[in-house]
């Protein structure tokens, strides 16, 4: 079944906060929905696999986002609640030092038990102990209180459309190791067969931005997207689109992968120890490359973006193309009078698809792959982050990351902002990524 038909249809987006206490709850249903959705082509085998130590079996996502919203909300604020499994805590911790062990993410794939159905028992009485947590708060059809509970609700779906991500990213890692090549969903299309737009280069003039965002009651952030902050830019100018598939493999042509010149060390030695001659899931064939899908294996498009290349492969190419990455602050300014559409999770097409005919420049600032910036990923200055164990969300995490813009074909709609700032370490090549070239005036 196509993922957008087994979306609940929504009023409100979760980046805004609902009026009502049946608004929270059509939100949460419609997230804890689409995560099962996402699932539902799977084999139980296939909840089980983990392919690299960055990989998760399906069936740990399902329950580590579970146990956020038993964690952080039915523990402190459900007065009678009854914990589902003690052990739980322990085997769907995530990274929460603070709040308690860990089971080593490395062997994750290591558990048969508990089994699928128990996983999903597990989602279906959380669901149930948080609408009754919801109800006991407010009168149905009264404003709910603006207070822990609610925010830290936002915050729990919020974080359930980022490992829905996961979700495929992960999914696809899976089936693409397996030689039997399964198809994760059978009506994938091949190829959007159309020309991409010409590269052209959009100028910004110099000034003085506000970057960042400090949400209002009516929005939601995640701390490290905060606090808002002028920064000085100097002139400079974006590729009106990303990098196709077809301009990569001129760079690959033209000798890139064994050119030493272009290259960052780290990246270099990763392009020597792990013996990268293209993008992830890349194969050559007699009849030009091929590369694994979520349809399975398939021609690449020489005209869509170019998607599963680590940031020492952007970095490669920009310097081989005579240009640079933009930095983060760049990429916001020219993305924030760009209305947030695009191919994403509800377009349903599952990989990257050329920029449509007379779209308006710069074009595909949202969708299709995440976008590399020449960013490090660090705080933004007065950053704080949330408060206890919440406060491991992002923050421990501002090291040796590079910053992504953008959202992808699998990033929810609701999820997105002009702000939003993912991160990955410079050699993660499993994300759906890709970038966009940048240059001086």
């Amino acid at each position: 079944m196509p993922l957008h038909q087994s979306i609940v249809g929504l009023d409100e987006s979760p980046a805004e906060f609902p009026t009502t206490t049946m608004g929270y709850l059509q939100d949460y249903r419609s997230v804890r929905a689409t995560s099962e959705a996402i699932c539902s082509p799977l084999a139980d085998e296939d909840y089980v696999v983990q392919t690299m130590p960055d990989v998760s079996p399906p069936k740990w996502h399902l329950a580590h986002v579970t146990w956020f919203f038993e964690t952080f909300l039915l523990k402190p604020y459900l007065r009678d609640y009854r914990v589902f499994n003690p052990t739980y805590d322990y085997l769907f911790n995530s990274y929460y030092q603070t709040h308690g062990q860990l089971f080593p993410r490395p062997a994750r794939g290591s558990l048969s038990r508990p089994t699928v159905a128990e996983i999903y028992g597990y989602r279906h009485y959380v669901d149930g102990e948080i609408e009754r947590l919801l109800l006991a708060m407010v009168t149905p059809g009264e404003e709910p209180r603006d207070n822990e509970v609610l925010s830290r609700l936002i915050l729990g779906l919020h974080h359930e459309q980022q490992h829905q991500e996961l979700l495929l990213m992960d999914i696809k890692h899976i089936l693409a190791a397996n030689p039997l090549m399964p198809v994760y969903r059978s009506d994938v299309a091949a190829s959007a067969n159309g020309a991409s737009q010409p590269l052209e280069w959009i100028g910004f003039a110099d000034g003085l931005h506000s970057i960042g965002l400090t949400p209002a009651r009516e929005t939601f952030a995640f701390d490290n997207e905060t606090p808002q902050h002028q920064q000085y830019l100097a002139p400079f100018w974006l590729a009106n689109r990303p990098v196709t598939n077809r301009e990569f493999m001129a760079f690959i042509e033209d000798g890139g992968y064994r050119r030493v010149d272009l290259w960052l060390s780290d990246g270099w030695d990763r392009v020597c120890d792990e013996n990268w001659e293209a993008p992830l899931y890349w194969e050559p064939s007699q009849t030009g490359w091929l590369h694994r899908t979520l349809g399975g294996q398939k021609p690449v498009d020489p005209d869509a973006p170019v998607c599963h290349v680590s940031f020492y492969e952007a970095e490669a190419y920009a310097r081989w193309a005579k240009a640079r990455l933009p930095t983060e602050a760049e990429w916001e300014v020219a993305a924030a009078a760009t209305p947030i559409r695009g191919n994403l999770l509800e377009s349903d097409q599952l990989q990257p698809m050329p920029v449509r005919q007379g779209a308006t420049a710069p074009a595909q600032m949202f969708g299709d792959v995440w976008e590399w910036t020449g960013s490090a990923y660090r705080p933004y200055p007065g950053f704080k982050p949330l408060p206890g164990s919440l406060g491991e969300y992002n923050g421990k995490f501002m090291s040796g990351q590079m910053v992504l813009r953008g959202g992808s074909f699998a990033t929810p709609e609701s999820h997105i902002r002009h702000t939003y700032r993912n991160f990955y370490p410079p050699h993660a090549r499993w994300a759906f990524s890709g970038f966009r070239l940048a240059r001086e005036d």
